[in-house]
């Protein structure tokens, strides 16, 4: 091992010294405070420090060498091949057969069986409100009261006309009978009688005109108290107390008959000729109208607990929508309908027998035609082409394509393909819709 030892100022190596070129030189160099320098000597390391550096050295060695090897023998092994995924999980629905029955829906809008729009008829000042809003109304009820006054003093006027018109006419009519014996006689002229007799004719004429204005004020003093002219509900009164009210300022209420309450709704014209292509008479048509079970769904989803029937058809088709207005009527005893209200209007047309239902949400619609996903025994993924029908509720109806017990894909359709492996769980069962199962 070389050692170098400057303050003796000689080399050794491997136990021989020699001398340093630059002891001497070293040696007469004062430093800074006149005393002699020498370079201080590097310390000398003990065996124990020598035999822990060859250690590290050759474990290092030894690690460097084992990592070149493993990356030399993974190059040479080629690349480790993944693991397969596992098979998607989607949720499946059997395909059922039952007794389903057809129904067509419309939106529908609530309407009074009649509807009453109650306005004064003569001008006056409104005295009072004798109804209360939102209660049930009779035909006759007093509603609102107008100021009779000016026009009991106008009928009181009236009268007094008449009775001088009757006067006048007692009076013209003795005349004529004082003067016919006297005309026989021939104590006055025919000219003088006839002149008595158109007087009297006159009179008469007049007790008619004085007469209808007694009935006209008569009238007029009647529609100072305005009465309900059917039964029903009356809406908020848009009259106040101390308004000048009269037939050209609009309407006071509105009386509605809710009992039975009318819903319309527009069919297409399609629709319609479809379906008198069904009978061969008017009268079976409209036979078969009067049979037809009318549902109501309200807004909140649920069913009115009463069914309808078809009243009647309006006489032509809309130029505007092309659709026909069609009536149907429903029992309201409870008032619980109201007019302007919208629903959806359910009609039951037929019972399709053995049909075979699947979810709605089973069946994929791809440019016009339509497809499911059957999981097969051995849950591999078959594509199937299907021929759909009606709907009833939240299942189609499968006309071809499919058969009872196969199961269909729910959920999970849009990441499966033919011929796929899938992990197949069963979704809860959709509820048939008045349905009776079909043992078959």
């Amino acid at each position: 091992m070389a050692r170098t030892e400057l303050s003796r100022g000689t080399f050794s190596l491997d136990s021989r010294e020699r001398p340093g070129p630059w002891l001497g030189k070293c040696r007469e160099s004062p430093d800074a405070t006149g005393a002699d320098s020498t370079l201080s000597p590097r310390r000398k390391r003990t065996r124990k420090e020598r035999d822990a550096m060859k250690s590290r050295i050759k474990l290092e060695t030894q690690f460097v060498m084992a990592t070149t090897a493993l990356l030399c023998l993974g190059g040479c092994r080629g690349k480790v091949d993944a693991p397969p995924p596992a098979p998607p999980t989607v949720e499946v629905a059997t395909v059922t057969q039952a007794d389903v029955p057809l129904y067509h829906e419309w939106i529908g809008v609530l309407d009074g069986l009649v509807n009453a729009h109650i306005r004064a008829q003569v001008t006056g000042y409104l005295k009072s409100q004798t109804y209360r809003e939102d209660e049930p109304i009779k035909e006759g009820d007093l509603l609102f009261e107008i100021d009779s006054r000016p026009f009991q003093a106008a009928l009181d006027q009236a009268k007094g006309q008449l009775a001088q018109a009757e006067a006048r006419f007692d009076k013209t009519d003795l005349d004529v009978k004082r003067y016919e014996p006297l005309l026989k006689d021939k104590a006055i002229s025919k000219e003088e009688y006839d002149d008595a007799v158109q007087a009297r004719l006159e009179a008469r004429a007049a007790v008619v005109a004085a007469t209808a204005l007694v009935e006209q004020a008569k009238l007029n003093v009647d529609f100072t108290k305005i009465k309900s002219p059917i039964d029903g509900i009356a809406s908020i009164a848009n009259g106040q107390i101390g308004d000048l009210v009269g037939p050209n300022t609009g309407e006071l209420t509105t009386v509605s008959k809710v009992n039975p309450i009318k819903v319309y709704y527009n069919v297409t014209e399609q629709a319609y000729i479809n379906f008198t292509k069904l009978f061969s008479t008017e009268s079976d048509r409209y036979e078969r109208l009067r049979q037809l079970e009318v549902e109501l769904i309200l807004a909140d989803g649920s069913i009115y607990s009463r069914t309808g029937h078809i009243y009647a058809a309006d006489r032509q088709i809309s130029l505007t929508t092309g659709a026909l207005r069609i009536e149907a009527q429903f029992p309201n005893a409870n008032y619980a309908l109201r007019p302007g209200g919208f629903a959806r209007v359910r009609v039951r047309f037929d019972l399709a027998k053995g049909a075979l239902l699947v979810p709605q949400r089973a069946v994929m619609e791809l440019q016009g035609s339509y497809q499911v996903a059957v999981v097969e025994a051995d849950n591999k993924i078959v594509i199937q082409p299907v021929r759909v029908g009606e709907r009833s509720g939240n299942l189609w109806i499968i006309q071809q394509g499919l058969r009872p017990g196969q199961r269909v894909v729910v959920e999970g359709a849009q990441k499966v393909r033919e011929g796929m492996l899938v992990t197949a769980t069963n979704a809860p069962p959709e509820p048939v819709a008045n349905a009776s199962s079909a043992a078959k």
